[in-house]
């Protein structure tokens, strides 16, 4: 089995998460609802199948390869995450912040710029805080707190946060991506923003127009209580820590700390009904943190028989020419993304490779740089096993399938770029790259 730089490996490599794919769809029709059928059962079958199809190792270091991913530092950081954000949201919600929070929303927004009002919302948000994550959990409690206020579906505006996020995600100057395909690109960050503003601007301004249009007949509750601002103080917290660029797993920590006292000083919970209601809030991301280690280990195993290099090595061979290349660069990292389910893994997995390809073929370091990012974003974003989806639906109380038909933001961010292939956009004059 080889490890090697671009290649290596086989196609069985990458047949795991096809065999999830396979069983997921299969399974549903089966039942005749999608919305049925459970992922973690699914994730253990394609994790044992991974482990088994691993050629010429011994048992032992097939469980270690396996396990080695499924613990590896950046998963546990997540699961700390998810730990920290169940017990944030469910504590919150129990001291009555989610119901205040909405109450204030209904209150200053008209009814029907609910929906497009909190896309623009987790835009703005993921742009400052440079993370779709943090976005997601700070939005999310919100988003299901005015549904269950105003009628309007869960799964449209948990998908409107999802998306807004990933906007942010894609153009933040302190998110990761970012960073990192203008890194690999030799470009600079202002740059590579200017281009990408570009292509994908007017897929924000789309999605905007289509909230409105599905939201212009919502209703919002007959009458608004007496608005209760105290209450709303740990979401107001979290974000302000948030966008300070305080670490995500910090900013939650503080989050959990002020429900309790502001719960005890308002006495809208108690010491042992805020230690039950974050332990039920912990215990329902239970699934959530059991998918992400399964999902972990299986790509574990993916990388470790060769399987990205194998996917690298076979695109590469296609290219002509410039458009050519810009394509093969977004098939890259998106098909990447799907294999790793972490979009800033995938733009460094392939970045080296993009840039060889874009200054053989005479791409734009700034175009790469944006496409690596704008694809890496569109696969993540829609990825129900990727950890926005998985914590976004964690949050919401839904299956990540069901949020799936209303992320309108990634696919259009998608046809913006596509277009932006095709069409040789935006015109660009020269820029000075960073070394």
């Amino acid at each position: 089995m080889k490890d090697n730089k671009f290649g290596g490996g086989s196609f069985l490599a990458l047949t795991p998460p096809l065999v999830f794919i396979g069983l997921f769809f299969g399974l549903s029709v089966a039942v005749g609802d999608f919305y049925r059928v459970p992922m973690a059962p699914l994730f253990l079958a394609a994790s044992v199948y991974a482990v088994a199809i691993m050629r010429g190792v011994p048992t032992a270091e097939r469980i270690s390869t396996f396990s080695r991913g499924a613990g590896s530092e950046g998963m546990m950081l997540m699961i700390w995450i998810f730990v920290m954000a169940g017990s944030f949201a469910s504590t919150a919600k129990a001291m009555g912040s989610v119901e205040a929070t909405v109450d204030i929303a209904v209150a200053v927004l008209p009814p029907g710029l609910l929906l497009p009002g909190f896309f623009v919302a987790a835009c703005f948000i993921s742009i400052a805080v440079g993370t779709s994550v943090g976005t997601i959990v700070a939005l999310v409690p919100i988003a299901a707190g005015t549904a269950e206020a105003t009628g309007m579906a869960l799964p449209m505006l948990t998908a409107a946060v999802v998306g807004g996020a990933f906007f942010g995600d894609n153009l933040s100057f302190i998110s990761d991506t970012t960073v990192v395909s203008t890194r690999t690109q030799g470009c600079r960050l202002s740059d590579k923003f200017r281009v990408n503003i570009r292509i994908v601007l007017p897929a924000a301004v789309a999605t905007v127009i289509l909230y409105i249009i599905l939201g212009h007949d919502s209703t919002a509750a007959p009458e608004v209580p007496p608005l209760r601002p105290l209450l709303v103080l740990p979401y107001v917290a979290v974000l302000a820590l948030a966008i300070a660029g305080i670490d995500v797993l910090l900013v939650l920590v503080a989050g959990n700390i002020l429900t309790v006292v502001i719960g005890l000083l308002t006495g809208s919970c108690s010491v042992d009904s805020w230690l039950h209601s974050a332990s039920e809030g912990i215990a329902g991301m239970a699934e959530l943190m059991l998918i992400s280690m399964l999902a972990g280990g299986m790509l574990e195993v993916i990388r470790k028989m060769g399987g990205i290099n194998y996917l690298i090595g076979k695109l590469i061979r296609f290219v002509r020419g410039r458009r050519g290349a810009e394509t093969s660069i977004a098939l890259l990292v998106g098909l990447t993304n799907i294999f790793t389910a972490n979009n800033t893994v995938a733009i460094l997995s392939v970045g080296e490779m993009a840039r060889e390809i874009a200054g053989r073929f005479g791409v734009d370091p700034r175009k790469s740089a944006s496409l690596l990012d704008t694809f890496s974003c569109l696969v993540q974003g829609v990825l129900p096993y990727g950890a926005q989806l998985l914590m976004a639906g964690g949050l919401a109380k839904l299956n990540p399938v069901q949020i799936l038909p209303y992320l309108y933001y990634p696919l259009l961010m998608g046809l913006c770029a596509a277009a932006a292939i095709w069409l040789g956009l935006p015109k660009m004059t020269s820029a000075t790259t960073t070394k």
